[in-house]
């Protein structure tokens, strides 16, 4: 589990595509104290570690994620977020993250907001069902605040700190971000389904009972 709070930027050295793609991350700010079957949160995908060379991490992505996520995107020179799975005694700054990806978006447009900026991003039903306004969302790793919501998009604001801090920096409109809903979204849904089908089940009988 992690927290969408970015602990350093990595530049990716090498993607070796195959059964399953090699990619090798330059990540000075983690690999310290990083060891192999550690989970990394690779711009919000969860992926294993599995080699250490010096300032260099090497994780494994499945044709499975990378079809489900942006990753495949990925080329060498790239900046990738990184943050290292949350401890007991972690600081719980962001939000519940899980690294698993529900969708892919899209920059829309980037307008200045004061020092801020205004973001958009496109996305999919399986995470605008779960959006709300002053919610939590994840893009590419990183936990922002939406404020507020389209029919097929939505939009934060982006501190200079936060952009600095991250990829965010170097993208621009046109280029893909992976998305998470907030996960507690999904466990109200799970606990409400019951209820819901009952509900319309109800209505069924009585809509048959009238006619």
């Amino acid at each position: 589990m992690f927290t969408g709070l970015v602990e350093g930027i990595g530049r990716i050295v090498f993607m070796e595509e195959g059964g399953m793609s090699r990619i090798s991350v330059s990540a000075a700010d983690l690999a310290e104290d990083a060891e192999i079957g550690d989970s990394i949160s690779v711009n919000g995908v969860c992926l294993t570690v599995s080699e250490v060379a010096g300032e260099t991490l090497v994780f494994y992505a499945m044709q499975e994620t990378l079809r489900r996520t942006a990753l495949g995107d990925l080329e060498e020179g790239y900046l990738v977020n990184l943050e290292r799975a949350m401890t007991l005694g972690s600081r719980f700054g962001g939000h519940i993250v899980q690294g698993h990806v529900d969708g892919v978006g899209e920059i829309l447009k980037v307008s200045p907001e004061g020092d801020a900026e205004i973001w958009e991003f496109s996305a999919p039903v399986e995470v605008l069902k779960y959006a709300v306004e002053k919610g939590s969302v994840c893009v590419d790793g990183i936990s922002l605040t939406l404020v507020s919501l389209g029919s097929r998009s939505f939009t934060v604001s982006i501190l200079p700190q936060t952009r600095d801090a991250t990829n965010l920096k170097v993208l621009a409109p046109g280029d893909r971000v992976n998305l998470e809903a907030d996960v507690i979204g999904k466990y109200v849904e799970r606990l409400l389904e019951p209820r819901l089908s009952k509900g319309l089940q109800t209505s069924e009988r009585r809509v048959e009972d009238a006619v």
